[in-house]
């Protein structure tokens, strides 16, 4: 599933190509996704300039003068420029055709993503209670030790909650939490202000790295070739179980929490 590092890459790469231009018409070819395509899309869209593209959490924003069309890319979802005549495959799903001749094509196989649209996008029920974007000042280590206070679930449970913090998916917080030294299993409220200090940093340090790495394949994001998928990234523990601990070289041990590959050193981590 896209993470935001992926999420903010494709921001980065559709928004030169998307950003001023207007948008000539939308062909639908498949509108039953996560949920239904809203029926006047087109009539809401077509004739207005896209004036930004934005990023809260994992969705997207096209931002016109009346309105966003707010879109996520779901659990397989991609968007690419095309800027030639390459033809539309199966899961192609949306096209929002430019003045300028580009298109903006949404892929998605699984069909969990979304487009929606809202008069206020800030407003909308999926966006107003999301916690702050983790890059940003409100973000802090006191913050997650304030609504940490009497929590009994894990940590690592607590810091992926999109109520606390946006963004922070599976794998940033597995090394985010080896980073800071902090075991994932480890009972939110227990945590001191110092050590979640330490905790906000190697999210903030986590993420940024990945965003920083997702910027050198922005080209991807043009014709046929433009379906990203995860970072080439050098992760510390994320899916390297049994390997040695990159700090002390005992052996990385996974657990499963809520489902997922939750992997930590059992000395560097308490």
């Amino acid at each position: 599933m896209p993470e935001l590092p992926e999420v903010e890459t494709t921001r980065r790469g559709i928004a030169p190509h998307c950003e001023g231009q207007t948008i000539d018409r939308i062909k639908v070819r498949n509108g039953s996704l996560r949920w239904p395509v809203p029926s006047d899309l087109a009539a809401r869209m077509e004739g207005q300039v896209i004036r930004t593209v934005e990023r809260r959490a994992k969705y997207l924003f096209l931002n016109l003068d009346h309105g966003t069309a707010i879109i996520h890319l779901g659990m397989s979802g991609s968007l690419r420029i095309i800027i030639d005549d390459t033809p539309a495959l199966t899961h192609d799903h949306i096209d929002l055709v430019l003045r300028s001749g580009a298109i903006l094509r949404f892929n998605d196989p699984r069909r969990f993503g979304c487009w929606l649209w809202s008069d206020s996008a800030t407003t909308h029920p999926l966006i107003a209670n999301l916690g702050p974007e983790p890059l940003s000042p409100e973000f802090s280590g006191r913050m997650l030790f304030r609504l940490s206070r009497s929590k009994n679930t894990p940590v690592k449970s607590f810091i992926m909650d999109s109520h606390v913090v946006v963004g922070v998916g599976n794998i940033y917080a597995n090394e985010a939490l080896f980073k800071a030294g902090i075991h994932p299993r480890r009972k939110a409220g227990r945590i001191s202000l110092d050590r979640y200090h330490r905790l906000a940093e190697a999210i903030r340090e986590t993420l940024s790295a990945a965003i920083l790495m997702g910027g050198t394949t922005l080209r991807d994001f043009v014709n046929s070739d433009g379906k990203p998928g995860y970072f080439a990234q050098s992760l510390l523990v994320y899916g390297r179980t049994g390997s040695p601990c990159p700090e002390c070289e005992a052996p990385l041990k996974e657990i499963r929490m809520s489902g997922r590959s939750t992997v930590y050193c059992t000395r560097c981590q308490r």
